[in-house]
């Protein structure tokens, strides 16, 4: 396969993966060696090992960081820094996507970023939502109230009790005002972790001092 055909038949997709692509040849080996070369050439990127993604000139789909990220290492949603200033709970931008995930912790980098996953246990993985990117492509990432209990939860060495003066001033949280002291409770109690239910029900505590 040249890259002309290579390209008609991917250019719609968002993320190329080698399985598909080596199942489009009689040599699998054949497509191994294309690909390597047109990544040297700058045709095609590669986002890890077996996943790759059209240049930008040929590709007719612009995923967004968020939708990678879940693509990249799954399953896994967006959380933690990232999500936390996307909600603007936080003022300070991260440039590395943030997610949690069920498998190993693990990092990658790639022309889009760094992607850094966290590992939670499996009763935890819960409290994130379905929604669209800016292309219209279906991404996973945490409801403000678990972003905020995944924060507190990876981060528990990190506070003293009693923590309220870390919210504002160590952690620089904001906007806190929307956000269910219930679900905060309740995502936090999947952790089965006294420390962490005791920090975010000072946590609570602090969400209703900022509506004064």
């Amino acid at each position: 396969m040249d890259y002309a055909e290579f390209k008609k038949r991917f250019s719609k997709l968002p993320l190329i993966a080698s399985k598909d692509a080596i199942r489009l040849e009689k040599d699998g080996q054949a497509i191994r060696n294309q690909l390597t070369r047109w990544q040297e050439r700058g045709l095609v990127l590669k986002l890890k090992r077996g996943v790759y993604m059209l240049n930008r000139d040929d590709r007719k789909v612009e995923p967004s960081r968020i939708f990678l990220a879940n693509r990249i290492y799954g399953p896994s949603y967006v959380s933690l820094e990232f999500a936390l200033n996307f909600y603007g709970l936080i003022p300070e931008r991260t440039a590395d996507v943030t997610c949690i995930t069920t498998k190993k912790t693990a990092r990658f980098r790639n022309e889009f970023g760094t992607f850094i996953y966290q590992h939670i246990k499996p009763d935890a993985f819960r409290g994130f939502k379905s929604a669209k990117d800016e292309a219209g492509l279906p991404v996973f990432i945490a409801e403000p109230e678990k972003v905020v209990v995944d924060f507190v939860y990876l981060n528990l060495s990190k506070f003293k009790t009693p923590a309220k003066e870390q919210f504002a001033q160590s952690f620089r949280f904001q906007n806190t005002e929307k956000l269910n002291t219930k679900k905060i409770v309740f995502y936090a109690g999947l952790f089965n972790s006294r420390k962490l239910l005791c920090i975010v029900k000072e946590f609570c505590v602090f969400i209703k001092e900022s509506k004064r």
